[in-house]
């Protein structure tokens, strides 16, 4: 196991090439079993949770091949066969994503056994829209020993009206529901941008559907996809550009993050702005710096287009540094600020009741924390790189899910950080060379 080193007190400045979107990736990549053959994806994110993709579906019968001479974000995927209708808890225990097979297993084969899924521990995040949706569309399951065993002769149509707009659930019954015979409405969709980005491959492939970026989804069947025509590439990711452009702003720094999507950014980009940081949007991408005293600026998580649960961690290290005191209040997850305990024992002023948490600004010092999701480890990062002093920060494989290359791209902006074995001791001087990129 690993650990990231970090000498805190070195402003951001330049620029970072934002990667593919994980969370744009993940049902894309399983998208390709509705349509048997060959496929291109390109800005493909190098990323743990992409590789536990790519292996379940190497599980199932369909080979991958990443790079190929044109680069390590290509990835070919051929899945004119599927062996294996499952996907085994040894596999899905990883990553929770790995329940978007159901959907398209039961589309292509008319079978899916899925183990329950595992993840970040932020709550329960129960799959039951999923399978009310699948339901809806004629699938019957049963749950036996932790795995979800479902079937269905024909896809038929249905309208559908989610209690709650679920990210993957709506992925998951979209995924089915553009093989289903007639027309489907799906009611109380999520519109993250990351389905918009689905939805569009999915059009790539044939698929007939209307209203993405809506609560309102209109999916006419057709009896067949076949794979795209020319390969396609993934939308970058907002959660990774926010995470490197609020690094900008904790550092009093100037980061362009390269390629980051502004449109599908405007309830941070706003928030940024608030604080008193300078934000600047250009054909390049999103730039932030701050050069004054940062404002307390209070948040409420929300589906999008609101401010995303995914930067909540960040922003409450952010607010960290303001002059005041602000409001962070989560409303998408339960148990969604384990991170502010490890905040704390850098210094933080922070006090949580419920859903919401107090944040006082104050000076941070460095301290050993550790990781306990993939956003709250970001948030410890951003932490780090302000504190006085030495971070040490443990479990690096949250970070691993989620942030390419975080080391060298964080090193580019000037960071004094590194990653190094656990059982590696440095007491003085500068942060040592790195022994792997995360």
């Amino acid at each position: 196991m690993d650990k990231l080193i970090i000498d805190g007190g070195n402003p951001l400045r330049g620029s970072v090439q934002i990667s593919g979107a994980k969370n744009a990736a993940l049902p894309i990549l399983v998208a390709t079993l509705l349509a048997p053959g060959e496929h291109e994806l390109h800005n493909v994110p190098e990323l743990v949770d992409v590789s536990f993709m790519l292996s379940l579906l190497g599980r199932i019968g369909c080979p991958s091949l990443v790079g190929d001479g044109k680069g390590p974000e290509c990835v070919r995927l051929d899945t004119s066969r599927v062996a294996f209708s499952e996907a085994p808890y040894d596999v899905v225990r990883k990553m929770r994503a790995s329940v978007l097979v159901l959907g398209p297993l039961l589309a292509r084969c008319g079978r899916a056994q899925v183990s329950m899924p595992g993840g970040c521990a932020i709550g329960t995040r129960p799959i039951d829209q999923h399978l009310k949706g699948l339901e809806a569309l004629g699938c019957t399951f049963e749950l036996d020993g932790g795995y979800i065993r479902g079937k269905v002769d024909q896809l038929v149509g249905a309208e559908i009206n989610l209690d709650m707009p679920t990210v993957t659930g709506t992925e998951n019954i979209l995924m089915a529901a553009v093989l289903a015979e007639g027309e489907s409405v799906i009611r109380n969709a999520a519109a993250e941008p990351e389905i918009v980005d689905l939805v569009r491959f999915l059009r790539s492939m044939g698929a007939r559907i209307r209203g993405e970026g809506t609560s309102t989804l209109e999916i006419d069947g057709v009896p067949a996809l076949r794979p795209a025509r020319r390969p396609y590439s993934i939308l970058a990711d907002r959660i990774e550009a926010g995470t490197y452009l609020l690094g900008a702003a904790i550092t009093g720094g100037d980061v362009m993050a390269k390629g980051a999507p502004a449109e599908e950014m405007s309830a941070v980009l706003e928030a940024l702005e608030a604080t008193g940081c300078e934000v600047e949007v250009t054909d390049e991408g999103v730039r932030v710096s701050r050069s004054g005293p940062l404002r307390p600026v209070s948040i409420e998580t929300t589906p999008h287009p609101g401010f995303p649960t995914d930067m909540q961690a960040q922003w409450m290290a952010l607010m960290t540094q303001a002059d005041g005191t602000s409001e962070v209040l989560e409303t998408i997850f339960e148990n969604r600020f384990m991170h502010a305990a490890e905040l704390i024992r850098m210094g933080a002023k922070i006090q949580i009741a419920g859903n919401q948490a107090m944040v006082e600004g104050g000076d941070l010092k460095g301290a050993t924390v550790m990781a306990t999701d993939l956003r709250a480890s970001a948030s410890l990062v951003l932490a780090g790189l302000v504190a006085e002093g030495r971070t040490e920060m443990l479990r690096l494989y949250h970070l691993d899910r989620g942030y390419s290359h975080l080391v060298d791209k964080l090193k580019t902006l000037g960071a004094e950080v590194a990653r190094v074995p656990d059982d590696v001791r440095v007491t003085t001087g500068k942060a040592p060379a790195a022994t792997a990129a995360v």
